[in-house]
C-alpha cells in the first residue's frame, strides 16, 4: 500500500528560463525585451517543490506537447507548466505558416491539440482499452470531425506502485483522464488516492463489478492480477483450446479440407467478400473451431456441408450494391483491371450470385441467414454466438434467438 502525505499535493517542477527563439532579422533582441517587460509586471511565484518523475515519460510528453502546441494549464499547482510549453504571448499564432527572414514577426504553427486519456492495467489492458473505446463510441459525432479530439495511451503490465505513480504524475502534467483496471486492492486504492491528490478525473472499471460479484457470490476476490504467481490463465486448458481452434480455422479457410467439416463447431457459408475469413478468425480466438465454405455460382458445394448437423451452419448475405463496392475495391487493391477480373464485380453477376446463394439457403431452412451489411465483425459474431449457444443449451426464450 502506498501512503501519501496529508499536506497539499506537491507542485510540478519549476520552469527553467526559456530564451526566445533567434532568427536572422534580429527578432531575438526585440522579443527578449518584450518578454522581460511583460515578466516584470507579473507577480513572482513561490518556488514549488521539485517533482521526480520518469525521465522517459517526461521527454515523451514534452516532445509531443511541444509539437502539438498543447497548453497544459491547470488550476492550482500546475498553472506554470503552460508557460513552459506554450509560446510567449507576443507571438502571433497562425496555421501552416513558415518562418521568413524578412518578416517583422515570429510566426509558428499550432495545430489543434486533443485531450488525453491514460489507460492503466496490471494485465494485457484488453478490458480497459475496450471499455474506453466503447465509451468513446458515444462521441463519434464530435470525434469524427475533430471537434473534441482525444489521445489515448495504454500502459499495460503495471503491477508495481512505483511505475504507477510515475504514470499518474505524468497524467497530471497533461491534465489527462485516468482509467484503470487493477486487481490488487492496494494498487487500486493507491491509484485512486493519487488521482484525488493531483485533482485528476479517474475511473476504476474493475473495482465496482468485482465488489458486486463478490457480494453476489458471498466470496472474497483473490486480488491477484492476471499472470500473477498462482494463476493458471496463461497455460490453462481454455488457452490451449483457443490455440487449437485457431489452427483448425486457418486450415479450414475458404472451403479447404471439406472432409473435416464435421469437426467444426461453426460453419459459415456465403458468397465471396461477405467477411467469412475475418469472422472465422475472430470466432476462433474465442475458442470455436470454425470452417467457412464459399458459395460460387456454377461450383458444387461439398456434400459434407449437407451431412453435418444443420444447426451449426450459418449463412451470410449482403446488400448487392455494397458487395459490388467491396469487390471493386478488392480488385483494385490486387492491381487487376476489368478484363483480368472478369464479371466478378459487375452488378448483374453480383445479383445472380446472391440469388444463387439465397436459393441454397431456402433449401436448408434450418440454417440461419444473417445480413452482414453495415455490421462490424464483432456484431455478426455476437449474433452467431447467441444463436449457437441458444441451440446448444436449449434456450428457454426461443423468440429472442430469432432476432438477428
Amino acid at each position: 500500500m502506498v501512503s501519501f502525505p496529508a499536506a497539499r499535493p506537491p507542485s510540478l517542477p519549476p520552469i527553467p528560463h526559456q530564451p526566445p527563439p533567434h532568427n536572422k532579422s534580429g527578432n531575438r533582441s526585440r522579443l527578449h525585451a518584450l518578454s522581460n517587460s511583460e515578466s516584470s509586471q507579473q507577480q513572482p511565484h513561490a518556488q514549488p517543490r521539485k517533482l521526480k518523475g520518469s525521465s522517459q515519460l517526461n521527454r515523451w510528453s514534452m516532445a509531443r506537447a511541444i509539437r502539438s502546441g498543447r497548453k497544459l494549464d491547470r488550476s492550482g499547482q500546475r498553472t506554470q507548466v503552460a508557460e513552459l510549453l506554450a509560446p510567449p504571448p507576443q507571438w502571433k499564432l497562425k496555421e501552416n505558416t513558415q518562418l521568413n527572414d524578412d518578416d517583422n514577426e515570429t510566426v509558428i504553427e499550432v495545430p489543434r491539440a486533443g485531450k488525453s486519456i491514460y489507460m492503466i492495467s496490471d494485465g494485457t489492458g484488453w478490458t480497459v482499452e475496450h471499455s474506453v473505446n466503447a465509451a468513446l463510441g458515444q462521441f463519434e459525432h464530435c470525434l469524427v470531425d475533430r471537434g473534441c479530439p482525444v489521445n489515448t495511451h495504454l500502459f499495460s503490465g503495471i503491477d508495481d506502485a512505483e511505475p504507477l505513480m510515475e504514470i499518474i504524475k505524468q497524467a497530471a502534467k497533461e491534465d489527462a483522464m485516468v482509467v484503470y483496471t487493477l486487481a490488487d486492492p492496494s494498487m487500486a486504492q493507491s491509484a485512486k488516492q493519487a488521482c484525488r491528490l493531483w485533482g485528476l478525473t479517474a475511473t476504476d472499471i474493475l473495482g465496482p463489478i468485482t465488489e458486486a460479484v463478490a457480494s453476489h457470490l458471498g466470496v472474497l476476490p483473490s486480488g491477484l492480477p492476471r499472470g500473477a504467481p498462482g494463476r493458471t490463465f496463461p497455460l490453462s486448458d481454455e488457452y490451449f483450446k483457443r490455440i487449437e481452434a485457431i489452427e483448425f480455422t486457418i486450415k479450414q479457410d475458404d472451403g479447404a479440407l471439406p472432409g473435416n467439416l464435421h469437426k467444426a463447431d461453426i460453419i459459415l457459408a456465403g458468397v465471396s467478400r461477405t467477411g467469412k475469413t475475418p469472422l472465422s478468425i475472430y470466432l476462433a480466438q474465442k475458442g470455436y473451431k470454425v470452417a467457412n465454405v464459399p458459395i460460387v455460382m456454377g461450383v458444387e458445394l461439398p456434400m459434407s456441408l449437407f451431412e453435418v448437423d444443420p444447426e451449426k451452419v450459418f449463412g451470410l448475405t449482403i446488400n448487392p450494391l455494397v458487395l459490388q463496392t467491396i469487390r471493386k475495391a478488392r480488385a483494385k487493391s490486387l492491381g487487376f483491371n476489368d478484363e483480368m477480373w472478369g464479371s466478378y464485380s459487375e452488378m448483374d453477376f453480383v445479383r445472380k450470385e446472391l440469388d444463387f446463394a439465397c436459393r441454397i439457403f431456402a433449401d436448408n431452412p434450418v440454417w440461419p441467414v444473417i445480413e452482414v451489411t453495415g455490421k462490424a465483425i464483432e456484431e455478426t459474431a455476437a449474433v452467431i454466438l447467441r444463436l449457437y449457444n441458444d441451440r446448444k443449451h436449449k434456450c428457454s426464450m426461443p423468440r429472442i434467438s430469432k432476432l438477428y
